[in-house]
């Protein structure tokens, strides 16, 4: 009772006091747990006593506490933008305190005072200020689109309608934690092969430029015949040396132009989507990350009692790709003319028939939320396997090629100096 009269008489004062609090200090702690187990993290806090009451609330014992040290001459003392990631980590400590009878308000206050990020502290405490003043969740979410998007404030508004916003935000919460993952196995699948060829052509550059010229200026003094192979590799080094800049500015501007028109054309990025998926392994992989999204985007709003229309509109929206977009998009005029959904699916021609038989048994069943629940486990777990595979199969292909590569540079300026060995 004392704390709400508190904040409805003043709630300026009280929220620009934990806006100070809350940014001062970064401690590092070791505790013990309600189970005995010790663990460790990191908290802001103003003091070590606030930073102890804010451990026993959350059952766990203090031990050892030291301030973090702060960065030399401030480098990376940043705060760090909020990711997708921190959302569904919010999301799930919500869904938590949610499930254990902790009151909304008195959450995302616990969660905005253990967060680590200034950032998402000051985007909890407007939350937190917007619900104290009596507005509902979904309406406090809906005012940050950039973090919560129309389909996240869509479950939590059915959530508040049916009572039972604490269900409803374990479901929000698993679904964002599954797309994060996927989200991440993509990012593994395609940075690894990616990173080390543009290391390998950084380090295949600096040769030719600055090393192939060196053994150049010592072949010029043998006054001898070069091997084929080495002028091919002489010539290669001299027109890097003189267009090297031009060729480095072409890729830039390449790059800029193809982002710019990617950012304001629907068509390219259209067709960007397709080609993609028609490239060998990584295209399966995507058309298994896009039938994840879709199973359990719908499987999520379908369960949380959101029309099977306005859903499969959501199941558009996140689908990630423009080829699945559109393909949902037509079944969902389908279904809204009266179609069953497997039959609209099928005639997509875009789908698995595992999946549509899956959604058919739901469907006769009255558990289409749950086949399609089992739809997105299998494939999730198909594209980290896939994404597994990839990585075991590329690392042996990529030494190889660097092999190739950086062998066949040290062969072509060397074979003269072997050539001359001989002859003497």
């Amino acid at each position: 009772m004392a704390v709400s009269s508190a904040s409805k008489s003043s709630p300026k004062k009280s929220k620009n006091k934990d806006v100070k609090t809350k940014v001062n200090d970064t401690f590092i702690w070791q505790g013990v747990n309600r189970k005995g187990k010790k663990i460790s993290g990191e908290l802001s806090a103003s003091n070590v006593l606030e930073l102890k009451a804010q451990l026993r609330k959350q059952g766990v014992t203090p031990g050892k506490i030291k301030k973090k040290p702060k960065p030399l001459f401030g480098i990376g003392g940043g705060a760090k933008p909020i990711s997708p990631a921190d959302i569904a980590t919010m999301t799930r400590q919500l869904s938590t305190m949610l499930g254990a009878g902790v009151p909304l308000v008195q959450s995302v206050e616990m969660i905005a005072k253990g967060n680590d990020n200034p950032n998402m502290q000051k985007l909890l405490g407007e939350i937190g200020a917007k619900l104290a003043s009596g507005l509902p969740l979904s309406e406090c979410l809906r005012e940050h689109p950039k973090y919560f998007d129309d389909l996240y404030c869509d479950l939590v508004a059915s959530g508040e309608q049916s009572g039972a916003l604490e269900t409803i935000y374990d479901r929000i919460a698993t679904y964002k934690e599954k797309a994060e993952a996927l989200k991440a196995k993509i990012k593994k699948a395609l940075t690894y092969p990616v990173a080390v060829l543009v290391v390998a052509f950084i380090v295949t550059s600096i040769l030719l430029i600055f090393v192939v010229p060196v053994f150049q200026e010592i072949f010029n003094n043998f006054g001898a015949e070069l091997p084929a192979f080495t002028l091919l590799v002489i010539a290669i080094s001299e027109f890097m040396q003189a267009y090297w800049y031009i060729g480095l500015g072409a890729l830039f501007i390449a790059g800029f132009l193809f982002k710019r028109a990617h950012n304001n054309s629907q068509q390219i990025r259209d067709n960007v989507d397709q080609a993609i998926l028609k490239l060998p392994v990584v295209g399966d992989i995507l058309n298994k990350a896009a039938v994840a999204r879709y199973a359990r985007t719908l499987s999520t709003t379908f369960a949380a009692g959101v029309p099977l229309v306005d859903a499969l509109e959501s199941a558009a929206g996140a689908s990630g790709n423009a080829v699945y977009r559109d393909a949902i998009l037509e079944i969902r005029s389908e279904v809204s003319s009266g179609m069953q959904m497997n039959l609209a699916m099928r005639n997509s021609q875009i789908f698995p028939d595992m999946v549509i038989q899956m959604v058919s048994i739901g469907e006769e069943s009255g558990a289409v939320d749950d086949m399609l629940a089992k739809v997105a486990t299998v494939y999730e777990a198909e594209v980290d396997n896939a994404v597994d595979n990839l990585t075991s199969l590329l690392e042996p292909l990529i030494m190889s090629v660097l092999g190739v590569v950086i062998g066949g540079l040290i062969i072509a300026m060397y074979l003269p100096i072997f050539q001359i060995g001989q002859v003497v």
